[in-house]
């Protein structure tokens, strides 16, 4: 067997080659298994081909500032020097919690975890073990991770009669099914008439306050608000992926509405593998025993939870965005990619919507409005396949249903992705 190798950087097929042989599908189960990314710096990244994109992805969110952001390196590298991880307290992960529950208005105490999965799936827990309740509300098409409730009706390939949920996974008990209710986002009607059927049984909602990148309608987030605090039902938000995006303060800072619960992750780690918990002291209790006992204790270890070096890195990362223009800056620019890729869309005659928010947006090939996750499932995925293919090929990288502008892009960087959706659209257009 040939010496491998680490450092060599063979083509992208030789790495696929070697991948398959060791990895299921030939990847880590996240982006495009047949790209390989060498390296990033600002908005740009490289593959193992040394072809250049512009980087749309930036890991699926967390590299809010770019990749390689001077300061975010000089504090990560300051801190290895003095020790990566403890398995205990230290001042970092403490000065990050004081940041965080300064900036989200829910939160009084955080618990750290490593990923946002985990975070979602302790919230969920804390909801069940606060009201002694049995079941969780979630919404169809609702990423929460990938835990056992997550993973009912995410993307149900049948779409089965609500509130019924679907696994969306082999290995998951038929028991997990009683535990979750599935409802339609942004239907306040239907969302009032479950929580009224299921009041005395329901522990915890748990909703994107904006789901992937469909936005909420006026007033939705407001009656899950409303119908929580009658009913003694824990309001969850997971802003994993809008917490320190939308704004400083999060999703809930932009709708002005303010869960029990926030899970938060992505931004926070500036890079790392880091996530948490946020909520009211009183919430946040189950996690000491010495104040709720043995029987309303929720216990929770992680190896890696509150480590010094993704400490550091979200601290830098949360002090460049707290800067004065940051996020007018990132929102100037997703406002100004949705106008370009709707202009384009619409001169070459392509039905579409673009749907999301400036910081957090997609084209959803569809000539009506646009919801839920059946709006988004009955649109056209040929002609999104086609537009995402162009757009790769004019050297922009995006994931399959979404784009994440951030701070680190330019006026060259705009430029070209605008000349990318111009070409995008024609495509779309040239194959209809």
């Amino acid at each position: 067997m040939p010496e491998l190798s680490l450092t060599d950087h063979h083509h992208q097929d030789m790495w696929q080659a070697r991948a398959k042989a060791v990895l299921p599908a030939g990847g880590f189960g996240n982006f495009d298994p047949g790209f390989f990314a060498r390296g990033g710096k600002g908005s740009r990244v490289w593959d193992e081909n040394g072809d250049e994109f512009i980087d749309y992805l930036i890991s699926s969110g967390p590299m809010i500032l770019g990749h390689g952001h001077p300061e975010v390196i000089e504090a990560v590298q300051e801190q290895i020097s003095t020790g990566m991880t403890f398995f205990a307290n230290n001042s970092k992960g403490v000065v990050l919690a004081e940041m965080m529950v300064e900036a989200v208005a829910c939160a009084e105490q955080i618990r750290y975890v490593s990923t946002g999965g985990e975070a979602d799936m302790y919230a969920m827990r804390l909801a069940r073990a606060h009201t002694g309740r049995p079941k969780i509300l979630k919404f169809e098409g609702g990423y929460h991770g990938m835990s056992a409730e997550a993973l009912m009706s995410l993307a149900p390939a049948r779409l089965e009669n609500f509130p019924n949920p679907v696994p969306d996974s082999a290995g998951i008990p038929s028991s997990v099914e009683d535990g979750v209710i599935v409802g339609p986002y942004n239907d306040i009607e239907f969302a009032r008439a479950i929580i009224s059927e299921y009041s005395g049984q329901i522990a915890g909602i748990i909703v994107e306050p904006l789901q992937r990148i469909i936005p909420p309608v006026p007033g939705f987030l407001e009656a899950l608000r409303e119908e929580a605090s009658n009913h003694g039902i824990v309001l969850i938000f997971d802003e994993v992926v809008t917490g320190f995006r939308m704004g400083y303060g999060g999703a809930q800072e932009r709708y002005g509405v303010v869960p029990d619960l926030t899970t938060l992750g992505k931004i926070i780690g500036g890079g790392f593998p880091l996530a948490a918990i946020a909520g009211s002291a009183e919430l946040m209790a189950h996690f000491d025993k010495s104040i709720v006992g043995e029987d309303g204790f929720t216990m929770q270890v992680g190896t890696l939870s509150g480590n010094p070096v993704a400490s550091v890195a979200g601290i830098k990362t949360l002090e460049v965005l707290k800067r004065e223009g940051a996020y007018e800056t990132i929102i100037g620019h997703g406002k100004r990619l949705m106008t370009a890729a709707s202009a384009s869309l619409d001169k070459h005659g392509v039905p579409h919507r673009i749907v999301g928010d400036p910081v957090l947006f997609d084209v959803v090939f569809t000539d009506r409005d646009v919801r839920n996750y059946r709006d988004v499932k009955s649109a056209n995925t040929a002609q999104a396949a086609v537009f995402n293919r162009t757009m790769r090929d004019c050297g922009i990288l995006k994931p399959a249903g979404k784009m994440y502008p951030h701070l680190a892009l330019t006026e060259a960087d705009l430029q070209q992705t605008e000349h990318a959706l111009e070409r995008a659209a024609k495509a779309v257009a040239d194959q209809s």
